[in-house]
């Protein structure tokens, strides 16, 4: 059975002084994200504060192990990139 799902990634990015900082570090994990992992990865909420960021990152698999295997691996990778900045991290699943 296909399975959907979303891994959500709140950050606080307290060493981003400005929308540019900001960007720089969304930019830098969302490319490792898609690039590593094969995944669909846009900014979801917290457009215009320059120190939070909340990220959607979203895989289709063929079976749901398959797809929370992929995303447990991006969440480790994301925690590697950000370190404290990543606040909190949660996998949803579409049915």
């Amino acid at each position: 059975m296909p399975a959907i799902g979303v891994l959500t990634l709140e950050l606080e990015l307290t060493e981003a002084h400005s929308l540019k900082d900001k960007r720089h570090f969304v930019r830098g994990l969302k490319d490792r994200l898609r690039a590593g992992f094969n995944l669909s990865v846009a900014e979801v909420d917290d457009y215009n504060l320059w120190n939070r960021s909340t990220l959607a990152a979203v895989t289709v698999s063929g079976s749901r192990e398959n797809a929370a295997k992929v995303l447990a691996a991006a969440e480790a990778a994301a925690a590697r990139f950000l370190g404290p900045a990543l606040s909190s991290a949660t996998i949803d699943w579409l049915e």
